[in-house]
């Protein structure tokens, strides 16, 4: 992933040196449990500990530089990592195992630390959603179908909805964390052919992993559930980025992300204060979507394996995973220094002349006795001169012979405290969330 879009916090767990790290402790984990099987000697196992190389840059360049001559990642490593401990300890290192065996586990771990950190993103964004929708319970706005103003509702209940998903969102990371955090050393082909599956179930252990049954890889459906969750957090902060775009138009204005001082909103007008991070969230996840359908194209493998998964690996599992938490952590950022204006939203709220409480008009002439296509071309009718002539729905009503109701009927279907009575039910189902 380019820096603009990465955190050091996640980008650390797929760094080089953090992936050959992992490497390293896998092939010392499988070196001493061959000790318990009497295969290896427990003196050269303890060496193998005491010598193994530090890993750090100069590590992963003397890695690469290894690469150029073997054309083989793992092969590099693990001659790198022999020659550093001497033999003939260092002769045990890979002892029994297959290349997969180390990177596929080494990826599982790594997918597991991430699951972590995109959920502690997920639990921080969630903190924030649920304290903005409490605060803006009763803050009223018109509720908007296809574009166009439906009926009225509430700020808070729309922030609830977006709270509610996000929680749903942690559900699939955990979910995927399950499914990920899991781990092979089982051989070639998968059948413990040269290593005792208690080697496998000690590096296991030791790492906090699920041993598996698998081929020569772990099934990709664990990494594809993964990219999925990672996708869906994508789609997730969209839906939210999109709506706060639209709120942001000028002839809307209901909201403003935070500008900072010394911040330009473009290049030639000066007076420009574009919604630059809803706009950032909303394409990068469209990455996240592409990434995941590369990741379900490598379920499919020939026969035991083949390596076509591989290359498309290294890209998008990193990638989704620092997105993921990339756009978790800006959306936050936005919605903690998002502007609310909530005369604003009365006012556009008022725009339309009353047209929001058409339902309750409609059905307080049915409750009277009218037909219910009788009541609706009655009240479509004032509604369209209202719009069309810019004049008061209520106030044609009242002066159409055919609405025979009492003004108490139309006074209370024009309340507009009545119309929301119930909005912040969804706000109320925020106090089951674990946060």
């Amino acid at each position: 992933m380019i820096p603009r879009y990465t955190m050091p916090e996640m980008a650390s767990v797929f760094s080089d040196v953090a992936r050959f790290d992992r490497y390293l402790e896998i092939e010392l984990l499988a070196t001493e449990a061959h000790v318990a099987l009497g295969i290896v000697p427990a003196a050269d196992a303890a060496a193998c500990r005491a010598h193994a190389p530090t890993v750090d840059d100069a590590f992963v360049h003397a890695v690469s530089d290894r690469e150029a001559i073997t054309d083989h990642d793992v092969a590099a490593f693990v001659d790198v990592v022999q020659a550093a401990i001497g033999t003939p300890a260092g002769a045990w290192i890979h002892y029994g195992l297959t290349s997969s065996d180390v990177v596929d586990t080494a990826w599982c771990w790594m997918m597991r630390d991430a699951c972590d950190q995109l959920l502690a993103a997920a639990n921080e964004l969630l903190r924030t959603l649920v304290q903005m929708a409490r605060e803006h319970r009763e803050t009223v706005m018109i509720g908007r179908t296809h574009g166009i103003h439906a009926e009225p509702t509430t700020f808070g209940a729309k922030i609830a909805l977006w709270a509610l998903q996000v929680d749903r969102d942690r559900v699939r990371l955990r979910a995927a964390r399950e499914s990920v955090a899991v781990c092979k050393l089982s051989g070639a082909v998968g059948t413990y052919s040269n290593i005792d599956p208690s080697i496998e179930r000690h590096v296991a252990d030791a790492l906090g992993l699920k041993a598996v049954p698998a081929t020569q890889v772990i099934a990709r459906d664990r990494h594809a559930e993964f990219l999925y969750a990672c996708a869906t957090v994508g789609a997730t902060m969209e839906l939210i980025a999109v709506e706060l775009r639209h709120l942001q138009r000028t002839e809307v204005r209901e909201v403003q992300e935070g500008f900072k001082p010394g911040q330009k909103g473009s290049s030639a007008m000066p007076h420009k204060r574009n919604p630059i991070a809803a706009e950032t969230i909303t394409g990068l996840s469209r990455v996240l979507r592409g990434n995941l359908q590369a990741g379900l194209q490598d379920v499919a493998l020939w026969h035991e394996r083949d390596i076509s998964h591989s290359s498309v690996e290294r890209i998008v599992l990193p990638d989704s995973a620092m997105l993921a938490y990339y756009v978790m952590r800006r959306m936050n950022r936005l919605l903690q220094g998002l502007q609310v204006f909530p005369a604003r939203m009365q006012a556009n709220l008022d725009a339309s002349f009353g047209l929001v409480f058409s339902q309750p008009v409609l059905l307080g002439l049915v409750q009277a006795g009218l037909t219910r296509d009788e009541a609706y071309r009655i009240v479509q009718e004032n509604a369209g001169r209202a719009w069309d002539e810019s004049r008061s729905f209520r106030e044609l009503l009242d002066a159409d012979s055919r609405v025979t109701v009492s003004s108490s009927v139309l006074d209370d279907a024009f309340d507009l405290r009545r119309s929301v009575r119930h909005a912040g039910n969804g706000v109320d189902a925020l106090d089951t969330l674990a946060v």
